[in-house]
């Protein structure tokens, strides 16, 4: 028999590819400095853990100092600002993932380290937004992602306990915030957070090679009747 559950899920990386307009806006930042582009790769191995830390990699990388960052920080988000939505997409099949899981009762939440406005701005444009009945950005009052207080306030907005909730994440980062609040956890294999090393798994965990995978981790869960 399924059973109703909650399934959160990371946005950079999992959901969406947004490494080409994430490195545009570092890079147009460092050269209001002086300073040449770095790799896409460099500054894609610099996301995942919010805003702030990207730009203090990406800086100490380009050789400058931490009393810029502050001010580098203000510039990045201006520049993102105007970059957002020049070539980030969604991961094929994420739409007909998304529709399959309303229509099938699955309750979705959506939990990034990403700031909040730029990530209510590309869920509004990607046409994802109505999906999901809550989205945490990484300034929030809420502590960022491994910290899983962000998780068990959405397990306990939406009635759901963890052995009927799934994280689906890209990074070591989604699986510390899973295992600290008590999750089922799905690797998003196919994204870019596997450039932070390899995410081993365990039981009640899934790895998706695909979009498509991640509907057999739902089923799974669905399917356990709220078992581990």
């Amino acid at each position: 028999m399924l059973t109703s559950i909650l399934v959160v899920f990371d946005l950079d990386g999992t959901l969406i590819d947004s490494r080409a307009d994430l490195a545009a806006a570092t890079n147009a930042t460092l050269h209001t400095y002086g300073q040449p582009p770095l790799p896409e790769d460099q500054v894609t191995s610099f996301v995942g853990e919010g805003a702030r830390v990207l730009v203090s990699r990406a800086m100490a990388a380009a050789g400058l100092g931490d009393h810029l960052v502050d001010e580098a920080l203000v510039r990045f988000l201006d520049l993102y600002n105007t970059k957002l939505l020049n070539k980030t997409r969604l991961y094929d099949g994420v739409a007909e993932l998304i529709t399959w899981a309303q229509t099938v009762g699955v309750t979705m939440g959506v939990i990034t380290n990403k700031p909040q406005a730029p990530t209510d701005r590309l869920l509004h444009a990607l046409e994802l937004a109505p999906f999901f009945h809550w989205v945490i950005g990484g300034d929030t009052e809420l502590p960022r992602k491994p910290d899983p207080t962000s998780l068990l306030w959405m397990m306990e907005e939406a009635g759901f306990e963890p052995q009927r909730t799934l994280f689906v994440g890209d990074s070591p980062i989604d699986a510390d915030t899973a295992r600290g609040a008590g999750t089922h956890f799905c690797l998003a294999a196919y994204g870019f957070g596997q450039q932070h090393g390899p995410t081993a798994l365990g039981d009640g965990e899934f790895r998706a090679n695909t979009v498509a995978d991640i509907r057999t981790a739902i089923d799974a869960v669905r399917g356990a009747g709220g078992g581990a």
